[in-house]
């Protein structure tokens, strides 16, 4: 009897064995995270080496959390890092019993003799968390697919925007503590004073940089004008500027036109020679050799043209965010706002409805990518049936005034010429013949002032316009952090002979 009740036992184990194997446990390295702790506190090198990689949450065990707390904690606060300071930095936050004790930390040296493989451990220890995220994000998808009140397209954005977020290795935080985002900004602050250069993206423009310190990452900066202003040949001139002058990866998403217009544009504007002579293909023959040695500076650019027609807000955040993993993008460029449709499946808004929930939409996708975006928008025909001055207002702004409320920056193209003025309407009645204004009607960090710039009128292109009356020293200043030899030249913007754009 008592042999066939061991046997029953024997067998129910086995069972209970084979029912564990099949059984799933979530991916780890306990033995690797083992080995990076150990040597974290034997080498201080081992610290400096993954310090950044790793986290706290990035551990399985609870006992390692705890350990490499203590340990950041030191490292934070620039003290030694080994066995007895990680024992004081546990027992003083009453975390030594919760890590295992002294023994432990003991075991943990013991298990490696130096760091020379921390790096490469860390990085597996990283991929096992990479795992686990994931395996928690599709879950969460799979709970909300099955919910039918869910907006598929809302589920496929949050979808995409988490998984985002873990290939960049920046997972959102609930809360960030004061003291670590004073940090931050002082270590902004101290490496724009070291470099004396611009804090954010260069237009290329002299003037607007100057009051800008170029777009700064995560704004939503609104440039907005009536038809035939020079909108889109504003922010291709920029385009250029940021990709060949300065190497900075750009998108465009157009709207209106087509990838093969703008680039042809951009050709024009870098060869010199004439839209209407592109178009035509009537090249002499020195402007041949011109095209084939020019067009090789703009061929290496990183500029990256987007032109589906009627882009989703939805679509257009995919799109970005791809071009941000993929290219290393910094600043994503919309011509323009109102052709872009709100894409999801909801209805029953109106088109002012949609137009802020589009403007949100942007303004958020600038915080989650870090960069500036940039979007252009239509004006309201009350400034062409207004009395007197044709100045743009932000009242102006067509179909929400969500588009102001969401915008850091909101920016106007303003050309008195193409109302028939030859003067401009200050004191001094300047003559404004060939120029334009950009007009900085909101500015949420900055100051406001009226920018003006040279316009060539039969090539629509924008450039510095002469003053020799500014600062040229401090703008040589200013840019001397940034890669560039020369200040850009009336050519470097985007045009066409016979298209008001």
């Amino acid at each position: 009897m008592e042999q066939s009740k061991q046997f029953t036992t024997n067998k129910s184990k086995k069972g209970m064995l084979i029912s564990l194997e099949k059984g799933k446990l979530p991916p780890q390295a306990i033995d690797l995270e083992m080995a990076v702790l150990g040597a974290m506190m034997i080498d201080k090198k081992g610290v400096d080496d993954v310090i950044d990689v790793l986290s706290k949450d990035t551990f399985y065990k609870p006992e390692h959390q705890y350990i490499y707390n203590a340990i950041y904690g030191l490292f934070k606060d620039s003290q030694p890092i080994d066995l007895l300071t990680v024992s004081d930095r546990l027992t003083k936050d009453g975390n030594l019993q919760a890590a295992g004790g002294e023994v432990y930390l003991i075991n943990l040296t013991q298990k490696v003799s130096s760091s020379a493989h921390i790096e490469f451990h860390a990085r597996i220890v990283l991929q096992k968390y990479i795992q686990r995220k994931l395996i928690g994000i599709s879950n969460e998808i799979i709970n909300e697919a099955y919910d039918e009140t869910t907006d598929v397209f809302d589920l496929l954005d949050s979808a995409e925007a988490k998984l985002f977020e873990v290939s960049q290795g920046s997972l959102k935080k609930s809360t960030e503590a004061a003291a670590g985002l004073v940090a931050q900004a002082l270590k902004k602050i101290q490496d724009i004073s070291n470099t004396e250069g611009m804090s954010g993206i260069p237009s290329g423009f002299t003037k607007l940089d100057s009051l800008t310190s170029g777009w700064q990452a995560s704004d939503l900066i609104i440039l907005a004008a009536r038809p035939g202003m020079g909108k889109t040949a504003f922010v291709m001139s920029m385009a250029k500027n940021m990709a060949i002058d300065f190497d900075i990866p750009v998108a465009i998403f157009s709207l209106e036109m087509s990838s093969v217009q703008l680039i042809t544009r951009m050709i024009s504007s870098e060869t010199g020679i004439s839209s209407g002579k592109l178009k035509k293909g009537d090249l002499e023959p020195h402007e041949w050799e011109q095209l084939n040695v020019k067009v090789k500076k703009l061929s290496d650019a990183p500029i990256f043209i987007d032109d589906t027609p009627s882009l989703s807000i939805f679509d257009l955040r995919a799109k970005a965010r791809r071009l941000a993993s993929q290219h290393g993008i910094k600043i994503v460029i919309i011509d323009y706002l109102q052709l872009m449709t709100a894409g999801n499946s909801k209805g029953g808004g109106n088109r002012e409805q949609e137009i802020s929930m589009i403007s949100r939409n942007l303004k958020a996708l600038a915080k989650e990518l870090d960069i500036p975006v940039i979007a252009l928008s239509q004006l309201s025909r009350a400034v062409e049936t207004r009395g007197g001055s044709k100045r743009p207002l932000l009242s102006d702004l067509r179909e929400s005034g969500a588009i102001e409320q969401d915008a850091d920056i909101v920016s106007f193209i303003f050309r008195p010429e193409y109302y028939g003025q030859t003067e401009w309407d200050d004191d001094e009645h300047t003559p404004c013949e060939g120029q334009g204004e950009i007009i900085i009607a909101k500015h949420r960090n900055g100051g406001l002032e009226n920018i003006r710039l040279k316009f060539t009128g039969h090539l629509a292109q924008f450039s510095d316009l002469e003053d020799t009356n500014f600062d040229n020293e401090y703008v040589s200043k200013m840019n001397s952090g940034l890669d560039t030899t020369t200040l850009p030249s009336a050519a470097d913007a985007f045009g066409d002979d016979d298209v008001p754009f």
